[in-house]
């Protein structure tokens, strides 16, 4: 009965479901929708697009957990997705709105970023099921895309698009690969399930924040992301201190400084 039971179990989740690939499959198509608005110079709509699609992408992953519709099609469907919206659309976007006046050297650092996010998916999904839900290893790339599209919608706010050194852009994307790549754990905001119980100053925040993003949308996801992509080095660094405290024993301490002579 069991054997049965877990054969229907495997069979269904190598089906294709409909409601969390649709939801990616929008998450693909605002990702293509941005390449071809940069190649045409909108490059504030392009990033707005990258936004919506980052939008889709937490969508589609919340259904398909609430749902139990996750499956190996939808995973690795979900990367490729991915890979176009926040891999090559950021990419092309950061590469003709700042980087083109340097030649090779602009669009090799797009490249990079674009190859890193790759990595940081290939990586996700050869590990899926072998490490804690709680946390991302490196930098998500719906965020480094997150962070592309951004600095391109606050640049586009303050009017100073043509004020940008593309020394900054270059820099900030050498960044978000490094970040991508690297062991940082980054939380994954998983467990935070909206049908479950929250504490009363949890709720006045989450409620404040929404009102500063609806008053301010491109002010406050460029610092809101900044904030995300600074939590997991300064939670590194913490980690690294309490671990260098724990190592030193309060006897040890003693021990060094009565020592006879």
């Amino acid at each position: 009965m069991r054997e049965e039971k877990k054969i229907k179990k495997e069979k269904s989740r190598k089906g294709i479901y409909i409601l969390p690939n649709i939801f990616t499959s929008l998450n693909l198509f605002f990702g293509f929708y941005a390449v071809i608005a940069s190649i045409n110079g909108r490059f504030a709509t392009a990033a707005a697009a990258i936004i919506i699609g980052v939008l889709f992408d937490i969508m589609d992953g919340k259904i398909a957990r609430a749902t139990n519709t996750v499956s190996k099609f939808g995973i690795e469907y979900d990367s490729l997705a991915d890979l176009i919206s926040f891999g090559l659309a950021p990419g092309i976007m950061i590469y003709l709105w700042s980087l083109k006046p340097m030649g090779r050297i602009g669009w090799l650092a797009a490249f990079l970023f674009m190859a890193c996010g790759a990595l940081r998916l290939a990586r996700f999904n050869s590990q899926a099921g072998r490490t804690s839900g709680d946390y991302f290893i490196g930098l998500p790339i719906p965020a480094g895309a997150g962070m592309a599209a951004t600095t391109v919608l606050f640049c586009h706010k303050l009017g100073i698009e043509a004020k940008i050194d593309p020394i900054f852009m270059l820099t900030m994307l050498y960044l978000l690969s490094f970040l991508m790549v690297s062991t940082i754990k980054y939380n994954s905001f998983k467990r935070a399930e909206l049908s479950k119980k929250m504490n009363f100053n949890v709720l006045v925040t989450t409620i404040l924040v929404l009102i500063f993003i609806a008053a301010q949308p491109s002010v406050s996801l460029f610092f809101l992301t900044i904030i995300y992509i600074a939590s997991g080095p300064v939670m590194r660094i913490k980690h690294q201190r309490e671990k260098t405290r724990n190592t030193l024993k309060p006897g040890d301490a003693n021990e060094h400084g009565s020592g006879t002579i």
